[in-house]
């Protein structure tokens, strides 16, 4: 009785920290400085965490689509007499993490440190991955404290999806390391600067930086002054690992280094669902493709290869054998269903007879076969399995007459490399190019890759496709600023993409990781991003 009354004296002590370590398929950490890099695995991991945009993904629900809604900005619009300018309303309160005001002076900031090249905190390392992603907006100006309005080069409807990508950082906490900065000019100091911010970041979003060590972990804490009181989050700590190897993962996990573990080893699943673990997927709006090189004397500027290619392809029996269900057959870049499907002529599916037909009034056969080049990945965000998919489809496409090549990179290489081109020596000879892409707004699943202006170094159309079709179906959806109407166009784009085969597609990731079963609460949504936010960690 004695002890338990001094014990009932004493201070309580806080319980213990609540931690949950993810193993990554990224080879190193993404960029912590508001800007990732590794593709979308940087913005799910250092980007949505630690920052936010004046837009932000719904990734509220396991059932319907993640949709855009109001972040930063509480509301906006496009100017009824000048369609290039747009109004947003910022969120009152909102601090960033050292403490200093969100306002309009902060959104000028950023949006300048990727487009002005003669402001101070202009970084170029930065720009490649952001710019891509909102080509046409060229400028912000603040209005008052509270209102911003941005100017696009020519009117875009997709702005406010694309926003998305334009992570703030604290204007506040960067001109503090500037102003200590050692430099033999401006530009030194300033990538000095940006160098100790992603050392010590500061955002606005639900999670801080606490502990980085670069190449090794990045450790995250809760924000309890998020201004989203719904979604502080309910876990203390993430620790976020490089793992690239999918076995090296899945070993962490059922050894208990790690509570999470992305794309686990497919042949392993049988283990890990039988030891308690739990395998969370969902359809994403995300494509594991081959993207066709265009330019001259490329073989796959023959329809009919590209077409063959397409059929020759048994992608259940990819699904169902080499990764155990963890993939979603593609037959476009959406499937049917879908408001931006439309009604292709040109119906994707494994037909071999068709495929050798066609390779054959091509002119190939199996005396005569057709070499190909494509450049993949080991690992990184979104590929998925990248080689034994990639070894999958050399096999599958011996069958069709083609001579298969694989030239494997490192996964932020070949991202890298995939801005620069087909046409750039990086390229390695490549007429092709394994790199998964997000399909959740108009620009990053269509325009980007069919819009001749958004050939390299613009955007993400490494194989130069000009074709006069695409361009004008572009104008007509960005130029659209009815919703119904502009997914009515959106869908003939697509459906004109699919009949000219300008992709091999393979599959839609389900986004497989492997959790904890004392992780609880997680909602995983049909998007390639997911909210830490909601998750709870038993003892």
């Amino acid at each position: 009785m004695l002890t338990v009354a001094t014990a009932l004296t004493l201070p309580q002590f806080a319980l213990a920290e609540t931690v949950v370590k993810i193993g990554m398929t990224a080879a190193d950490i993404p960029r912590t400085l508001g800007q990732p890099d590794q593709g979308f695995e940087g913005n799910r991991f250092t980007g949505n965490t630690m920052y936010e945009g004046l837009t932000l993904w719904d990734l509220s629900s396991a059932t319907k689509p993640s949709v855009v809604i109001p972040g930063l900005a509480t509301e906006w619009a496009v100017n009824d007499s000048d369609k290039t300018k747009w109004t947003f309303k910022l969120r009152p309160g909102v601090k960033f993490h050292d403490g200093s005001d969100f306002n309009a002076d902060a959104v000028v900031w950023n949006v300048d440190k990727v487009l002005k090249q003669d402001a101070p905190q202009f970084d170029a390392s930065q720009v490649g991955v952001t710019a891509s992603r909102m080509p046409t907006l060229v400028s912000a100006k603040k209005i008052d404290d509270m209102t911003v309005e941005l100017t696009t080069k020519e009117p875009d409807s997709f702005l406010p999806i694309n926003l998305t990508n334009l992570f703030m950082a604290s204007p506040t906490k960067w001109q503090s390391f500037y102003d200590k900065a050692q430099g033999a000019d401006a530009k030194a100091k300033t990538t000095a600067a940006w160098d100790a911010f992603s050392k010590d970041a500061s955002g606005t979003g639900a999670w801080k930086m606490a502990k980085f060590t670069p190449r090794e972990r990045l450790e995250l804490v809760k924000n309890d002054g998020y201004w989203d009181k719904a979604r502080v989050p309910k876990v203390d700590r993430l620790v976020l690992l490089p793992m690239p190897e999918a076995n090296a993962r899945t070993a962490a996990l059922l050894s208990g280094q790690i509570d999470w573990a992305e794309a686990p080893a497919p042949d392993a699943v049988k283990e890990i669902t039988a030891r308690g673990f739990k395998i969370e997927k969902n359809e994403q709006p995300h494509v594991w493709p081959w993207q066709f090189s265009r330019i001259e004397g490329s073989p796959w500027n023959d329809i009919r290869v590209r077409k063959a290619a397409n059929l020759c392809i048994d992608r259940e029996g990819l699904r169902d054998g080499l990764l155990a269900g963890l993939m979603v057959p593609a037959t476009g870049t959406f499937e049917p269903g879908h408001p931006w499907y439309g009604n292709p002529s040109f119906k994707i599916k494994y037909d071999l007879k068709e495929a050798q037909k066609l390779m054959a009034e091509a002119g190939y056969g199996p005396n005569k076969k057709l070499t190909v080049k494509t450049q993949t990945s080991a690992s990184g965000s979104g590929q998925m399995q990248p080689l034994p998919m990639n070894e999958y489809m050399q096999q599958a496409l011996a069958e069709c007459y083609f001579d298969v090549k694989l030239d494997v990179i490192e996964w932020n290489t070949l991202f890298t490399n995939w801005r620069r081109g087909a046409k750039d020596p990086t390229a390695n000879g490549a007429n092709a190019t394994n790199v998964t892409y997000a399909a959740m707004d108009p620009f990053f699943a269509l325009v980007r890759f069919l819009q001749s202006s958004m050939a390299p170094p613009t955007s993400n159309n490494w194989g130069f496709i000009n074709n006069p079709k695409f361009d004008e179906l572009v104008k007509k959806a960005r130029t659209t600023f009815e919703a119904g109407e502009r997914d009515k166009a959106l869908a003939e784009l697509h459906a004109a993409s699919v009949d000219d085969a300008a992709f091999l597609y393979v599959a839609h990731d389900v986004g497989p990781r492997a959790l904890s079963p004392k992780i609880k609460g997680f909602v995983q949504p049909k998007s390639w991003f997911v909210d830490f936010s909601t998750m709870t960690m038993t003892p």
